[in-house]
């Protein structure tokens, strides 16, 4: 009888071998990743409150300082627990944003109400970006297509192109990131993660498998970025790392603040992520991601391990959403029962396979990355004097 390998598990968090590249344990079963978080966030979420709030006055400060119009900063609300709560709290903070939500065609009602809450009770001015449906769903096509595991890179992608090219038509130099090392920490090579900015991946795939010209879908490629950090001087600040953040505090404060509606599992106020995480994941590519995100709770003390492994033994979902959804998704997306199956059963295609900008640009990026950070260290020398 054939031996089948059983996957080793974190002793301290519930990170298992096969889904990450280069996951080490040490003699107590302790995972690399774990110690990666320790010694990040002692740098960071875990400095005395006074430290970081320090910091943090410094930050709200400079973004203050920079506003040349009606804004100071730009913030995208997804609906979402991350962005409800920076949003909540950039009004705390006195700083007048502009609010910027990306309508991909895949919004639940619970995650659309929270954002019309939101704008509501804090008066902000909201501007709703709608991609040009027909591109967006040929690109996503050609992501199923091309059986690549990361197929949430074009709507990602959009987001951050979309946030820069805004930023800079307003003459904003900060985007707010909700991003955060207490829960989106990522100390490894994660197995269905790829770099949401290659844009030559993005091209490359739409290229092989897409039917559909992209005249509108706006794009952040290696040379965008340049552009828009190093010749304009936008720059992303995450400042949910200076404040307390604990997930079931904020969903308890958001509810009673703006009558905020919890939508499920991390990123699930999109029905496409939902779908994608709690489907087609654990199904296509045996991978359940919210060992991560749960393991993300446990190291910063939000649960506890035994907590993390009764939430694993439930679907990520409930299967009778899991059924609507796939209906509703097949059907918006174009794709019939039989195409869908046959996609599910094909083997996961490595992103690099379709080329990436670190292949085509490499001596380029060599070069300008040493010439940015001497740059970065010439501005540093100035910044005491300025």
């Amino acid at each position: 009888m054939k031996n089948i390998k059983k996957n080793k598990i974190c002793s301290r968090c519930v990170l298992e071998d096969n889904f990450w590249t280069h996951l080490t344990f040490d003699k107590k079963g302790v995972c690399n990743n774990c110690t990666s978080f320790q010694e990040l966030a002692h740098k960071t979420i875990f400095r005395s409150a006074s430290v970081k709030k320090k910091i943090l006055l410094k930050k709200i400060q400079k973004i203050k300082k920079s506003r040349t119009g009606s804004y100071d900063c730009i913030l995208g609300l997804s609906g979402g627990l991350d962005s409800s709560y920076l949003a909540y709290m950039a009004h705390k903070w006195g700083l007048h944003p502009l609010v910027v939500h990306f309508d991909n065609g895949w919004n639940s009602e619970i995650a659309v109400k929270n954002i019309h809450s939101i704008v509501k009770k804090y008066g902000f001015e909201l501007f709703t970006y709608v991609i040009d449906w027909e591109e967006y769903k040929d690109i996503q096509r050609a992501y199923f297509k091309a059986s690549v595991i990361d197929i949430e890179v074009p709507c990602d992608h959009f987001i951050y192109a979309t946030l820069y090219e805004l930023a800079a038509k307003h003459h904003i130099r900060y985007i707010l990131d909700g991003n955060n090392i207490a829960s989106e920490f990522w100390g490894g090579t994660w197995k269905c993660s790829f770099p949401k900015l290659d844009l030559i991946n993005l091209l490359n795939i739409h290229k092989r498998f897409g039917t559909v010209k992209l005249h509108t879908y706006p794009k952040l490629g290696f040379f965008q970025r340049v552009y828009y950090q190093n010749i304009l001087g936008i720059q992303n600040v995450y400042l949910l790392n200076y404040i307390e953040y604990n997930q079931k505090k904020v969903k308890n404060l958001l509810k009673n603040e703006i009558g905020w509606k919890d939508y499920g599992g991390k990123h699930y106020e999109s029905i496409f992520t939902r779908f994608y995480q709690g489907y087609i994941l654990p199904i296509k590519f045996s991978v359940d991601k919210r060992m991560i995100h749960l393991s993300n709770l446990i190291w910063s003390g939000q649960i506890t391990r035994k907590e993390a492994l009764k939430v694993l033994r439930k679907p990520p979902y409930p299967l009778k959403d899991q059924k609507t959804d796939k209906s509703y998704v097949l059907k918006k997306i174009g794709f019939t029962e039989k195409e869908f199956e046959k996609i599910m059963k094909m083997p996961m295609v490595p992103h690099e396979t379709y080329g990436t900008e670190d292949q085509k640009y490499s001596l380029i990026i060599s070069v300008l990355k040493k010439i940015m950070h001497f740059v970065r260290i010439f501005k540093n020398s100035l910044s005491p004097s300025q």
